[in-house]
């Protein structure tokens, strides 16, 4: 995952971001050493309810490693998932401690916005990780199998805002690829969304789901 590069077949994608101190100031408080999990949902969609809890969560300072089964819930589907959270000694005499946090998926699919005229959403396979070190953190992710984000980026930036529609141009969904949090003061963390969806009121549902999620912070 270094640097940023697309390839076409289906869509393979990967982007790296790069949160560095600003100074010499510690992490903020409420900063998480690392942790990662495969996604997430709550939205209403006829009137029911529609939740995923946070599937496969990790966390360097819990539980380091997870798994998910595949999950179909109103128009969902999540496949199957994993997570790893590890902090790694780099110097013990003098406590030095690197952290690597990342999540995978599978088969994630989309079909709540066919209704509504929208497309089915698919992506094959998911990465997203999350490296930290005392000088500073890095985020990035890979995608592949993607289908049903018509005119997505072969180049997808951070933070980049992509409208799901139906073929009269209404959008029923906002989507953010590579959704990067860094904090102010900037002290060196970083989260990290793959994809975060927001519905409109033209697709029927509200609310919205979260695909691969990670954050990190500069170890002490």
């Amino acid at each position: 995952m270094n640097g940023t590069g697309v390839h076409r077949a289906g869509l393979v994608a990967a982007a790296l971001v790069t949160g560095l101190l600003a100074s010499a100031a510690p992490a903020r408080a409420d900063a998480l050493a690392g942790v990662a999990s495969v996604g997430s949902a709550d939205f209403t969609r006829n009137g029911e309810a529609v939740t995923v809890e946070t599937l496969a969560p990790c966390d360097v300072d819990g539980a380091t490693t997870n798994t998910s089964v595949p999950v179909a819930v109103g128009g969902l589907a999540f496949g199957a998932g994993a997570s790893s959270c590890t902090r790694t000694v780099v110097d013990e005499v003098n406590s030095v401690t690197t952290t690597h946090s990342e999540a995978t998926g599978e088969k994630f699919e989309l079909s709540a916005l066919v209704p509504a005229g929208g497309p089915r959403l698919k992506v094959g396979t998911w990465k997203i990780v999350c490296d930290a070190t005392q000088t500073g953190t890095n985020a990035g992710w890979q995608v592949s199998g993607v289908t049903g984000f018509a005119g997505l980026p072969e180049q997808v930036p951070t933070n980049h805002l992509h409208e799901v529609t139906r073929p009269d141009g209404t959008v029923l969904a906002r989507v953010i690829f590579s959704e990067v949090v860094l904090p102010e003061p900037n002290d060196g963390s970083i989260a990290m969304n793959l994809m975060r969806f927001e519905f409109t009121p033209a697709s029927g549902l509200t609310g919205g789901l979260v695909v691969g999620s990670t954050e990190c912070a500069p170890t002490p």
